[in-house]
């Protein structure tokens, strides 16, 4: 079994039962915030990857860092689990992937753009509309801008790919033209 279907599992019992509480919302921004913290702290990520520290010791650091952060009961049981299991430095992969989770259960897509200029808020918002409506979900856009595409879009959602850009006009415009002269 790989690390990150193990974090998978891991993040799916976590759902299972803050769904079940109705508290997903407590468990997430306290999973997010751990992982944030240990992605930012190089300490705290060479202990929990380090084989020579005990994994008691790392039970307790962990959860004394979840009480410092005040986070939910479900997540500090987790992090005790994992502590047990010396499986801590799986933080960051149980943290995406319990985000994943929830954005399924809430029918949010996740949207990766591209565009030749940084978009405006309200064109952002109007994609993310335009893009719910093909796809039958709620989008949220990670948007990336790179000029070689001319102008217009180029929007990922899952494996559908919306390219909308200047660049693939032309591309399919020259082909067209190719064709035409061939016939």
């Amino acid at each position: 079994m790989t690390l990150q279907s193990v974090a998978r599992r891991y993040a799916g019992a976590l759902f299972d039962v803050t769904k079940k509480n109705g508290s997903i919302d407590a468990a997430f921004a306290g999973l997010q915030s751990l992982a944030s913290l240990v992605a930012q702290s190089a300490e705290l990520q060479k202990v929990f990857g380090s084989p020579a520290v005990p994994a008691a010791k790392k039970r307790v650091l962990a959860e004394t860092v979840a009480t410092q952060l005040g986070v939910s009961p479900e997540v500090a049981r987790l992090l005790g689990v994992m502590g047990d299991r010396d499986r801590l430095s799986l933080i960051a992969s149980v943290a995406s992937a319990f985000e994943t989770r929830v954005m399924q259960e809430r029918n949010i897509l996740q949207a990766q753009v591209t565009t030749a200029v940084p978009l405006s808020s309200e064109r952002s918002a109007a994609l993310a509309a335009a893009l719910g409506r093909s796809t039958g979900g709620t989008v949220k856009i990670d948007a990336r801008v790179d000029p070689a595409i001319i102008g217009g879009v180029i929007a990922r959602v899952g494996s559908t790919v919306f390219d909308g850009s200047v660049t693939r006009q032309l591309e399919i415009m020259k082909t067209q033209l190719i064709n035409a002269q061939n016939k």
